[in-house]
């Protein structure tokens, strides 16, 4: 019995040597060499890992602290998801320059089959023929150059009726709050855009979509974070939301149904985004064949894309004016003096009015609206002398990019004459990203620097404002997925006319 249990023992100790030396001959002879180490990894709470440093209402300034302590390039794990975290300039460089092909993905898995952040949606797409035929329908009938020029009418009528709300305002002496008119300008605006003729504001239909769009980006947040977990921690999360996630989808694809039937049925009636849809739809032999679903997904993620990030840049970058009277008096002055003071300022005029474009320019970087963004890297490689391996999420913090000291002068403070001094020498650096960077950057850029500028413009040129405090109260706050204030910004104004501003449609080019 005893001799039984050593010959065991024998071949058991046997087996575990030959176990180890067939690891050990496959690390040196096998197993591609890796010339760098992990990116250091800063100090974890057992099994949740960095969790913590997730759920933090301020994320991007938990993050760019850590970054400041740690490095400007950390590796972190929530559970077993590991993630890399960039906070650099040059580090930013580097990842868009090197490796854009590689990380042109996002990582993060999409949940089931619901119409948001779905299997069918354009923003969590692998990069892919279903991602460049929605990014090439996107740019040619709605955000490209010709596409701008060609709706420009919308925009035009609708900041005219931003103004004289305003104005209205103005003789009743009321307050307004900043964020809710911004938010009445470009959201009635990209549902028009986006939804053409079926958007009108009789039947409720333009504020049912307002309300839908709020609560997606609340929404959207809790995907994304519970897409981060272990999958069984994922599926118990995701349940305590599912009746919530369900019941605004389903509004989405009602609406959406009734809109795409709407479309249908009025053929011949000139041709808009969803008209273009609907064709590829139909078309057996088209570039890419979707499906209503991907269409309906489509339009959501236009609506969490273009539902709030323009509006609160609005509302930070008039708070910065408002805390800065040198900066509005010099910008007041440049309108004035190019647009005059009888006509109401228009987005052809923005070419013309480079103090105005710094301005909205240093409210993006100071108060980027999503703060963070990610990619995924589909390869191992090489990034600021560290090794990323393959599969993994690497997380961009371009608030921290954006506030970089090493590339910025007084980074934490409002100058709007650092965009409009001499180009500096060429540094490989990537420090201005309000609208993320590569493949994957924002396609909207061009739209809302439009939004944006006009807002501002508008509000600079015809009123002067009154606030009770002597500064503007400038905490953060974050709801949903944007950077918001904490404290909403309330302004009483005052016309500069007695007469309001004409809307001249020849200097709008129309």
């Amino acid at each position: 019995m005893v001799a039984t249990i050593i010959v065991d023992f024998q071949n058991c100790f046997i087996f575990i040597l030959l176990c180890f030396f067939s690891l050990l001959c496959y690390t040196l002879f096998f197993r591609k060499p890796r010339d760098f180490s992990l990116p250091p990894s800063p100090p974890s709470i057992p099994i949740i890992g960095h969790l913590h440093l997730l759920l933090s209402v301020l994320i991007h300034r938990s993050l760019q602290k850590l970054s400041s302590k740690y490095g400007s390039i950390l590796h972190l794990r929530i559970f077993s998801f590991p993630i890399v975290l960039l906070s650099s300039a040059s580090v930013a460089y580097e990842i868009f320059r090197a490796h854009d092909v590689n990380i042109s993905s996002r990582g993060l898995p999409p949940t089931d089959d619901s119409l948001l952040v779905g299997s069918f949606s354009f923003i969590s797409a692998p990069y892919g023929d279903y991602w460049k035929f929605m990014k090439k329908v996107l740019v040619t009938n709605l955000l490209g150059p010709q596409a701008l020029e060609r709706s420009r009418r919308v925009r035009v009528d609708e900041l005219d009726r931003f103004y004289k709300n305003l104005f209205d305002k103005a003789v009743k002496k009321e307050s307004v709050e900043i964020c809710e008119e911004a938010l009445k300008l470009t959201n009635n605006s990209v549902c028009k855009l986006i939804m053409g003729r079926c958007c009108p504001e009789e039947g409720g239909v333009l504020e049912r979509v307002k309300g839908l769009a709020t609560e997606l980006d609340i929404t959207t947040k809790k995907i994304l974070l519970a897409n981060m977990l272990p999958p069984w921690l994922k599926k118990l999360v995701l349940s305590l939301f599912k009746k919530e996630v369900e019941v605004l989808s389903n509004s989405f694809n009602e609406l959406l149904e009734k809109i795409l039937v709407e479309h249908e049925e009025k053929q011949g009636e000139g041709k808009d985004l969803m008209d273009v849809l609907l064709a590829a739809y139909r078309d057996e032999n088209a570039e890419y064949k979707i499906t209503r679903n991907h269409i309906k997904s489509f339009y959501v993620d236009l609506l969490f894309a273009g539902s709030t990030t323009s509006v609160q840049t609005i509302q930070w970058t008039m708070a910065e004016i408002i805390n800065s009277p040198k900066t509005l008096e010099r910008l007041r002055g440049e309108i004035d003096s190019v647009v005059g003071t009888t006509r109401l300022i228009q987005e052809t005029d923005l070419p013309n009015l480079p103090y105005l474009q710094a301005v909205v320019k240093e409210g993006l970087r100071l108060h980027p609206a999503g703060r963070i963004f990610e990619r995924f890297s589909q390869e191992g490689c090489k990034v600021g002398g560290y090794y990323v391996p393959e599969k993994t999420t690497l997380m961009i913090n371009d608030y921290a990019v954006m506030r970089d000291p090493d590339y910025w002068v007084d980074p934490d403070e409002f100058k709007p004459e650092r965009f409009l001094e001499e180009e500096e020498r060429k540094e490989q650096v990537l420090k201005y990203i309000p609208f993320g960077s590569g493949r994957r950057g924002c396609p909207g850029e061009n739209l809302a620097y439009i939004f944006i500028g006009t807002a501002i413009g508008v509000m600079v040129q015809g009123f002067e404002w009154r606030f009770k405090e002597e500064k503007v109260n400038m905490e953060e706050a974050v709801v949903g997925l944007t950077l918001t204030m904490a404290h909403p910004l309330k302004l009483t104004p005052i016309a500069r006319t007695v007469n309001p501003l004409t809307l001249n449609l020849k200097s709008c080019g129309l």
